[in-house]
């Protein structure tokens, strides 16, 4: 092992290929790199990244790794590598609590099909994040196991609902975490962290054995540090005969649509987004302005109708399914406050959100077919081969800020985060974010790139040039936690 390797933070910053490649070698030993790791999840334990994390199970599915190769076996090609798993996702080894206090001891059966895949590729299982109660929201203000914290500024979220698994890897915690994202669980956290996410067309990655909110919506995928990582984990679990390849950014054109995706943005976001795509054209790219026109609309009739109305029974079937000992309303009783109220509003009949089945019906059988519709007409009027935009209207807000103002206007904090990154997952699209800069403040600003469904790989590769173009964000420096917000 060389000298530049022998220190455990310089251990953590290595990124998931390189690690996995230096185990297969021999020049790291499994357990040795995991004790690094777990040495890093303890210098940031302020940030409240896990719920359940076990160091001598950990070692010990290490010290297993290092047997492996010892006995000259085949190797996977996630080799000893630790991967926190976000805690809506079911593990045999570790409770899935999906945040909430009914489910602090549900242990599933069986691991999720993705988690089983990660195994079968030699993946170790670091820990279970922390996440928004049940998933059902954008800051990972949990009340029930405690906030998860932004590594860039303790006193801010980390974005929801994969929090945990964002603050992990954005911490050096681990350099490759599994999330899942239904309205930008995946997205809002890598955008609020700093660091890479990627949410794949709907249904590419297996979906069963995850804590639902919408069966048409709902999708596992990676938080990483580099789109090199996300690239790994999709030869994984979606592998294909061919490599991804690097794509050169010059002559692909990117669309922009500033009515909808640039409209009311904090100064901050514009300023280094503005910069950003200014980057993107000095390495060649091509940017075409051009409105999606309805896309408002088609969102208001879709994205909360439909997630709204399946919330309750895609839970309910979940619970049963994987006997997690509990009913519904059990659940929902011992539930945090606040998560009781967002669902008596959204999900349950009475409330002012509640979807009517006329409304779902019409917002599942007609008006998402016009949104998927809406979308590839623009690509194809476009000939983009993404849109590009901020990924959130705002950076990180305080823990427990309710009320946000942007220039001199107050913004609702559910379109501030979500308003930009609901069409895509509506849609079902692949959606790229990558870290673009820093506000004045220090705080991360992402872009996110949406395909077109199905063009996965190829966003994929794109985005290996424009993490170059982009450029990375300096690892934040774990503090403890101010005393004025424990």
């Amino acid at each position: 092992m060389t000298a530049a390797l022998e220190d455990h933070e310089d251990l953590a910053e290595l990124s998931a290929r390189d690690a996995v490649a230096a185990m297969t070698r021999g020049d790291i030993a499994a357990e040795r790199y995991a004790a690094a790791l777990l040495r890093r999840c303890e210098a940031g334990r302020a940030l409240n990244a896990f719920i359940t994390l076990e160091a001598g199970r950990v070692l010990e599915a290490a010290r297993c790794c290092d047997r492996r190769r010892g006995a000259a076996g085949g190797l996977g090609p996630l080799h000893g590598l630790p991967v926190p798993v976000k805690d809506s996702i079911n593990t045999r080894d570790y409770p899935t609590t999906a945040g909430t206090s009914a489910l602090r001891w549900f242990t599933p059966s069986q691991d999720a099909p993705i988690v089983q895949a990660l195994a079968d590729a030699g993946a170790i299982v670091l820990g279970k994040t922390n996440l928004h109660e049940l998933s059902f929201g954008w800051t990972s203000n949990n009340r029930a196991f405690g906030p998860v914290r932004n590594p860039y500024d303790t006193a801010r979220i980390a974005g929801g609902s994969s929090g945990g698994s964002a603050a992990a890897v954005a911490a050096r915690m681990a350099p490759l975490a599994l999330a899942a994202d239904t309205e930008g669980s995946i997205r809002v956290p890598a955008a609020l962290c700093g660091i890479a996410g990627f949410r794949p067309t709907t249904a590419r990655y297996p979906t069963a054995g995850v804590a639902p909110i919408s069966p048409l919506f709902d999708q596992v995928g990676p938080h990483a540090r580099s789109v090199a990582d996300l690239v790994l984990f999709d030869s994984v679990v979606a592998p294909e005969p061919t490599p991804i390849r690097h794509t050169e950014l010059a002559g692909v054109t990117f669309a922009v649509d500033r009515d909808y995706w640039f409209a009311d943005l904090h100064p901050q976001i514009e300023r280094v987004a503005t910069e950003a795509l200014r980057r993107l054209q000095d390495a060649g790219a091509k940017l075409v302005e051009a409105p999606l026109p309805g896309l408002a609309r088609l969102i208001g009739l879709t994205t909360s109708v439909i997630q709204n109305h399946d919330f309750v029974p895609a839970l309910t079937e979940y619970l049963e399914r994987h006997h997690a000992g509990v009913s519904f309303a059990e659940l929902l009783a011992a539930a945090s406050a606040d998560l009781q109220d967002d669902v008596a509003a959204c999900a349950l009949p009475g409330g002012r959100r509640f979807a009517s089945q006329s409304a779902y019906l019409a917002a599942r059988d007609r008006y998402l077919p016009q949104l998927r519709e809406a979308f590839a007409r623009y690509f194809a009027d476009t000939g983009a081969a993404a849109i590009v935009f901020p990924t959130t209207m705002v950076p990180a807000p305080l823990i427990g800020e309710e009320l946000l103002e942007v220039r001199g206007k107050r913004l609702p904090f559910p379109t501030a985060l979500a308003r930009n990154i609901a069409p895509g997952s509506t849609a079902g699209l692949p959606g790229l974010v990558l870290p673009a800069g820093l506000t004045a403040g220090g705080l991360p600003v992402s872009l996110e790139f949406d395909g077109p469904a199905g063009t996965d790989r190829v966003l994929l590769g794109i985005g290996l040039a424009l993490e170059v173009a982009l450029g990375r964000l300096p690892a934040p420096v774990l503090r403890s936690v101010p005393t004025a917000t424990r």
